[in-house]
């Protein structure tokens, strides 16, 4: 699989651009962050064709941007899960209308798209409806807000910190320890090294 990163807006949002391999021009978005138009200009620079966006959850800084990836990629599909949905429609994002998902996803969902296949694993905590995205095949997850390198989401924003802590020991601590680690901010990191050097799951 080719990832490639952006980082996206005032709040450095992590948008991850996947691809069956490097030669490949369908590809899959996760999160568009707050602004999309580097975004944007990566897909059109690469000749590339967005066949969805996923959302790891609804939160303005991974979502808003999608009003204006549809203007240049009007058919691009919107995944959300079920639980997050009505965030979509908040006036933080939704400028000018609001915006509709393709497909409301569950736990267990499997989404194959773009000749990729991912895993939705459902951890609430951040919000209800907070999702991360797992490959077994290529041993990497990508985690949103639940996990970041040496920390967690935070959940002063409708979140519970009890819940978190639960979904990350229960859905994230469980996969195989050399799982790379792709987070909503900041750098990567594996499952192995949060388990010996996060604070937060000690």
């Amino acid at each position: 699989m080719k990832i490639d990163r952006l980082i996206l807006g005032a709040f450095e949002t992590n948008c991850y651009v996947l691809r069956s391999a490097e030669s490949a021009k369908d590809c899959l978005i996760i999160d568009t962050g707050l602004e999309a138009g580097r975004l944007i200009k990566f897909l059109k620079q690469h000749s590339l064709n967005p066949v969805a966006v996923l959302l790891t959850h609804g939160h303005p800084d991974h979502v808003a941007g999608i009003s204006t990836l549809r203007k240049s990629f009007p058919i691009t599909k919107v995944y959300i899960h079920k639980l997050d949905a009505e965030m979509l429609t908040s006036s933080l994002v939704h400028r000018p209308s609001p915006i509709v998902p393709t497909l409301l996803l569950e736990g267990q969902n499997i989404i194959e798209k773009a000749g990729i296949k991912l895993q939705v694993l459902h951890t609430p905590g951040h919000t209800l409806g907070g999702i991360c995205l797992y490959s077994e095949q290529e041993g990497i997850v990508f985690t949103d807000d639940t996990l970041f390198a040496d920390s967690v989401g935070r959940t002063d924003l409708g979140g519970d910190m009890t819940q978190l802590i639960k979904s990350i020991r229960e859905k994230l601590l469980t996969l195989p320890d050399d799982t790379k680690v792709y987070p909503g901010h900041g750098p990567a990191t594996t499952i192995a090294r949060e388990k010996a050097y996060n604070q937060f799951l000690q």
